[in-house]
Protein backbone atom coordinates (compact mmCIF):
# COMPACT_ATOMS: atom_id res chain seq x y z
CA UNK A 1 0.00 0.00 0.00
CA UNK A 2 1.49 3.42 -1.43
CA UNK A 3 1.60 5.63 1.36
CA UNK A 4 -0.81 8.64 1.02
CA UNK A 5 -1.38 12.42 2.46
CA UNK A 6 -3.88 14.80 2.36
CA UNK A 7 -4.12 16.34 -1.23
CA UNK A 8 -2.96 19.96 -1.36
CA UNK A 9 -6.28 22.31 -0.27
CA UNK A 10 -7.93 19.31 2.07
CA UNK A 11 -7.72 19.60 5.70
CA UNK A 12 -9.38 17.40 8.48
CA UNK A 13 -11.31 19.30 11.56
CA UNK A 14 -12.39 17.45 14.37
CA UNK A 15 -15.90 18.69 15.20
CA UNK A 16 -16.79 18.84 18.80
CA UNK A 17 -19.44 15.81 19.31
CA UNK A 18 -19.83 15.07 15.97
CA UNK A 19 -16.34 13.59 14.98
CA UNK A 20 -14.15 14.09 12.21
CA UNK A 21 -14.53 16.01 9.08
CA UNK A 22 -13.39 16.95 5.83
CA UNK A 23 -12.68 20.67 4.50
CA UNK A 24 -12.52 20.62 1.15
CA UNK A 25 -10.57 22.75 -1.61
CA UNK A 26 -14.31 24.12 -2.16
CA UNK A 27 -14.95 25.19 1.15
CA UNK A 28 -17.17 22.23 1.64
CA UNK A 29 -17.47 20.38 5.16
CA UNK A 30 -17.60 16.31 4.43
CA UNK A 31 -18.39 14.21 7.53
CA UNK A 32 -16.22 10.82 7.79
CA UNK A 33 -17.46 7.59 9.04
CA UNK A 34 -14.09 5.98 10.42
CA UNK A 35 -15.69 3.06 11.79
CA UNK A 36 -13.53 1.77 14.25
CA UNK A 37 -10.36 3.00 13.71
CA UNK A 38 -9.72 5.97 16.15
CA UNK A 39 -10.00 9.06 14.42
CA UNK A 40 -6.51 10.94 15.05
CA UNK A 41 -5.02 7.73 13.75
CA UNK A 42 -6.30 8.37 10.71
CA UNK A 43 -4.94 12.08 10.95
CA UNK A 44 -1.79 10.88 11.93
CA UNK A 45 -1.68 8.51 8.62
CA UNK A 46 -2.72 11.11 6.46
CA UNK A 47 -0.75 14.34 7.89
CA UNK A 48 2.01 12.09 8.60
CA UNK A 49 2.15 8.78 6.43
CA UNK A 50 1.91 6.50 9.97
CA UNK A 51 0.46 3.46 9.85
CA UNK A 52 0.97 1.97 6.62
CA UNK A 53 -0.19 -1.75 6.58
CA UNK A 54 -3.07 -1.73 8.98
CA UNK A 55 -5.97 -2.43 7.03
CA UNK A 56 -8.56 -0.72 8.38
CA UNK A 57 -6.41 2.19 8.14
CA UNK A 58 -5.27 1.26 4.57
CA UNK A 59 -8.92 1.13 3.38
CA UNK A 60 -10.03 4.40 4.67
CA UNK A 61 -6.55 5.74 3.48
CA UNK A 62 -7.96 4.24 -0.12
CA UNK A 63 -11.05 6.00 -0.12
CA UNK A 64 -9.33 9.71 0.73
CA UNK A 65 -6.92 8.86 -2.79
CA UNK A 66 -10.15 7.48 -4.47
CA UNK A 67 -12.11 10.88 -3.84
CA UNK A 68 -9.14 13.17 -4.83
CA UNK A 69 -8.35 14.10 -1.03
CA UNK A 70 -5.45 12.00 -0.50
CA UNK A 71 -2.63 11.56 -2.91
CA UNK A 72 1.50 10.14 -3.38
CA UNK A 73 3.31 12.52 -1.91
CA UNK A 74 6.20 11.60 -4.15
CA UNK A 75 3.75 12.34 -7.00
CA UNK A 76 3.62 15.76 -8.46
CA UNK A 77 0.34 17.34 -8.83
CA UNK A 78 -0.78 17.52 -12.37
CA UNK A 79 -0.48 21.53 -13.92
CA UNK A 80 -3.94 22.21 -14.79
CA UNK A 81 -3.18 23.68 -18.05
CA UNK A 82 -0.68 20.99 -18.64
CA UNK A 83 -0.80 19.87 -22.41
CA UNK A 84 -2.54 23.12 -23.57
CA UNK A 85 -1.15 25.51 -25.74
CA UNK A 86 -2.35 29.10 -25.70
CA UNK A 87 -1.82 31.84 -28.76
CA UNK A 88 -1.28 34.94 -27.17
CA UNK A 89 -1.53 38.28 -29.35
CA UNK A 90 -2.58 41.67 -28.42
CA UNK A 91 -0.74 44.73 -26.25
CA UNK A 92 1.67 43.45 -24.12
CA UNK A 93 0.80 45.49 -21.40
CA UNK A 94 -1.60 42.50 -21.16
CA UNK A 95 0.19 39.59 -23.06
CA UNK A 96 2.94 39.61 -20.67
CA UNK A 97 1.08 39.01 -17.08
CA UNK A 98 -0.91 36.83 -19.04
CA UNK A 99 1.60 34.28 -20.77
CA UNK A 100 3.39 34.10 -17.41
CA UNK A 101 0.65 33.38 -15.41
CA UNK A 102 -0.64 30.30 -17.87
CA UNK A 103 2.76 29.34 -18.39
CA UNK A 104 2.96 28.80 -14.42
CA UNK A 105 -0.07 26.50 -14.56
CA UNK A 106 1.87 24.44 -17.34
CA UNK A 107 0.48 25.38 -20.79
CA UNK A 108 3.10 25.50 -23.90
CA UNK A 109 2.52 29.40 -24.46
CA UNK A 110 2.96 30.68 -27.93
CA UNK A 111 3.07 34.50 -28.80
CA UNK A 112 1.46 35.07 -31.84
CA UNK A 113 -0.05 37.98 -34.74
CA UNK A 114 -3.11 37.80 -36.66
CA UNK A 115 -1.62 34.98 -39.40
CA UNK A 116 -1.12 32.20 -37.14
CA UNK A 117 -5.19 33.39 -36.19
CA UNK A 118 -5.42 33.08 -39.75
CA UNK A 119 -3.83 29.81 -40.22
CA UNK A 120 -5.87 28.34 -36.57
CA UNK A 121 -9.18 29.25 -38.29
CA UNK A 122 -8.39 27.52 -41.60
CA UNK A 123 -7.55 24.31 -40.13
CA UNK A 124 -9.28 21.32 -38.65
CA UNK A 125 -8.69 23.18 -35.30
CA UNK A 126 -7.71 21.72 -32.12
CA UNK A 127 -9.42 21.04 -28.88
CA UNK A 128 -6.59 21.69 -26.69
CA UNK A 129 -5.22 25.11 -28.55
CA UNK A 130 -6.80 28.50 -27.37
CA UNK A 131 -6.27 31.97 -28.38
CA UNK A 132 -6.56 34.73 -26.28
CA UNK A 133 -6.51 38.28 -27.90
CA UNK A 134 -5.98 41.32 -25.75
CA UNK A 135 -6.13 44.79 -26.83
CA UNK A 136 -5.60 48.13 -24.84
CA UNK A 137 -8.09 49.87 -26.72
CA UNK A 138 -11.32 49.41 -28.66
CA UNK A 139 -11.80 46.78 -31.16
CA UNK A 140 -10.91 48.08 -35.60
CA UNK A 141 -13.89 46.95 -37.56
CA UNK A 142 -13.25 43.48 -38.74
CA UNK A 143 -10.40 42.56 -36.90
CA UNK A 144 -12.19 39.49 -35.43
CA UNK A 145 -14.21 38.56 -37.68
CA UNK A 146 -11.47 35.59 -38.79
CA UNK A 147 -11.05 34.85 -35.05
CA UNK A 148 -14.75 34.61 -34.83
CA UNK A 149 -14.51 31.42 -36.98
CA UNK A 150 -11.97 28.78 -34.34
CA UNK A 151 -14.56 27.48 -32.41
CA UNK A 152 -16.30 25.89 -35.36
CA UNK A 153 -13.29 24.01 -35.78
CA UNK A 154 -12.72 23.35 -32.08
CA UNK A 155 -10.20 25.88 -30.49
CA UNK A 156 -11.39 28.21 -28.13
CA UNK A 157 -11.48 31.86 -28.52
CA UNK A 158 -10.80 34.51 -25.91
CA UNK A 159 -11.17 38.32 -26.49
CA UNK A 160 -10.84 41.71 -24.39
CA UNK A 161 -10.31 44.97 -25.03
CA UNK A 162 -10.45 48.48 -23.35
CA UNK A 163 -12.58 51.17 -24.57
CA UNK A 164 -11.44 54.39 -22.45
CA UNK A 165 -11.97 53.40 -18.36
CA UNK A 166 -13.97 50.10 -19.29
CA UNK A 167 -12.15 46.89 -20.12
CA UNK A 168 -14.47 44.47 -21.58
CA UNK A 169 -14.06 40.57 -21.04
CA UNK A 170 -15.99 38.78 -24.05
CA UNK A 171 -17.00 35.68 -22.94
CA UNK A 172 -15.11 32.53 -23.97
CA UNK A 173 -15.90 30.43 -27.36
CA UNK A 174 -15.51 27.25 -27.50
CA UNK A 175 -17.40 25.70 -30.08
CA UNK A 176 -19.70 26.70 -32.83
CA UNK A 177 -22.72 27.81 -30.69
CA UNK A 178 -21.31 30.17 -28.08
CA UNK A 179 -20.75 33.75 -28.32
CA UNK A 180 -19.02 35.51 -30.77
CA UNK A 181 -17.07 38.78 -31.21
CA UNK A 182 -19.85 39.97 -33.69
CA UNK A 183 -22.75 38.58 -31.59
CA UNK A 184 -21.23 40.78 -28.16
CA UNK A 185 -21.09 43.86 -30.89
CA UNK A 186 -24.75 43.54 -32.10
CA UNK A 187 -26.52 42.65 -28.41
CA UNK A 188 -24.31 46.07 -27.41
CA UNK A 189 -25.20 47.90 -30.13
CA UNK A 190 -29.19 46.69 -29.67
CA UNK A 191 -29.09 47.18 -26.00
CA UNK A 192 -27.89 51.19 -25.80
CA UNK A 193 -30.19 54.15 -28.06
CA UNK A 194 -27.05 55.73 -28.31
CA UNK A 195 -26.29 52.76 -30.49
CA UNK A 196 -25.14 54.94 -33.65
CA UNK A 197 -22.71 56.63 -31.44
CA UNK A 198 -21.38 53.44 -30.27
CA UNK A 199 -20.57 52.21 -33.49
CA UNK A 200 -18.90 55.76 -34.62
CA UNK A 201 -16.63 55.21 -31.26
CA UNK A 202 -15.88 51.54 -32.25
CA UNK A 203 -14.69 52.42 -36.03
CA UNK A 204 -13.46 55.87 -35.28
CA UNK A 205 -11.41 58.24 -36.17
CA UNK A 206 -11.65 58.83 -32.56
CA UNK A 207 -10.63 62.97 -30.78
CA UNK A 208 -9.52 62.10 -26.76
CA UNK A 209 -8.99 59.34 -24.85
CA UNK A 210 -6.15 60.24 -23.20
CA UNK A 211 -6.92 57.98 -20.02
CA UNK A 212 -7.13 56.18 -17.76
CA UNK A 213 -5.76 53.72 -19.29
CA UNK A 214 -4.87 50.15 -18.26
CA UNK A 215 -2.61 50.11 -15.60
CA UNK A 216 -0.45 47.94 -13.48
CA UNK A 217 -3.29 46.68 -11.43
CA UNK A 218 -5.95 46.67 -13.99
CA UNK A 219 -3.75 44.65 -16.33
CA UNK A 220 -2.85 42.09 -14.00
CA UNK A 221 -6.82 41.59 -13.03
CA UNK A 222 -7.49 41.00 -16.28
CA UNK A 223 -4.72 38.92 -17.26
CA UNK A 224 -6.07 36.75 -13.71
CA UNK A 225 -9.83 36.57 -14.91
CA UNK A 226 -8.80 35.57 -18.38
CA UNK A 227 -6.76 32.83 -16.80
CA UNK A 228 -9.50 31.82 -14.87
CA UNK A 229 -11.57 31.25 -18.12
CA UNK A 230 -8.56 29.30 -19.73
CA UNK A 231 -8.69 26.93 -16.28
CA UNK A 232 -12.32 26.55 -16.65
CA UNK A 233 -11.80 25.29 -19.87
CA UNK A 234 -9.09 23.32 -19.82
CA UNK A 235 -10.72 21.81 -16.66
CA UNK A 236 -14.02 20.79 -18.06
CA UNK A 237 -14.90 17.53 -18.41
CA UNK A 238 -14.87 15.85 -21.94
CA UNK A 239 -18.48 17.47 -23.40
CA UNK A 240 -19.69 18.68 -20.31
CA UNK A 241 -19.03 22.68 -21.14
CA UNK A 242 -19.09 25.08 -18.77
CA UNK A 243 -22.10 27.05 -19.53
CA UNK A 244 -21.67 30.04 -17.12
CA UNK A 245 -18.75 31.26 -18.07
CA UNK A 246 -19.94 31.01 -22.09
CA UNK A 247 -22.89 33.11 -21.10
CA UNK A 248 -21.40 35.90 -19.84
CA UNK A 249 -19.86 39.35 -20.57
CA UNK A 250 -17.94 41.15 -18.29
CA UNK A 251 -16.80 44.76 -17.34
CA UNK A 252 -14.09 46.53 -15.80
CA UNK A 253 -13.82 50.12 -14.18
CA UNK A 254 -9.97 50.49 -14.23
CA UNK A 255 -10.65 53.46 -11.64
CA UNK A 256 -12.07 51.47 -9.28
CA UNK A 257 -11.09 47.50 -10.39
CA UNK A 258 -14.83 46.63 -10.10
CA UNK A 259 -16.32 44.17 -12.18
CA UNK A 260 -19.70 43.98 -13.59
CA UNK A 261 -20.99 40.66 -14.89
CA UNK A 262 -23.99 40.87 -17.67
CA UNK A 263 -25.89 37.87 -19.49
CA UNK A 264 -25.42 37.53 -23.29
CA UNK A 265 -26.35 35.11 -25.44
CA UNK A 266 -25.58 34.41 -29.52
CA UNK A 267 -27.53 36.48 -31.93
CA UNK A 268 -29.67 33.66 -34.30
CA UNK A 269 -28.14 33.73 -37.68
CA UNK A 270 -32.04 34.22 -39.14
CA UNK A 271 -31.34 37.93 -37.19
CA UNK A 272 -28.73 39.14 -39.28
CA UNK A 273 -25.94 37.88 -37.90
CA UNK A 274 -22.19 38.84 -38.75
CA UNK A 275 -21.14 35.26 -38.81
Amino acid sequence: MTTVRLAPGVVLVAAPGQGLAVRTPEGEFLRVDTGTVAPEDLVTRLTEGAGAGEPRLDALASAFEEAGYARDPGAAPPAPLAGRTVVVLGDPRLTDPLARSVRDLGAEVRIGGPEDVRALASAAGNPRTAVVWCLDGPVPAGLWDEADRLPAGGTAWLRCHREGAQVWLEPPACGPDDVASADVRLRRLAATPAHRELAAYWDGPRAGDAGPGHHTASAALTAALLTGDLLAWATAPDGAPFHTARRRLRRIDVRHLTVTEHPILPVPSVSGSAR
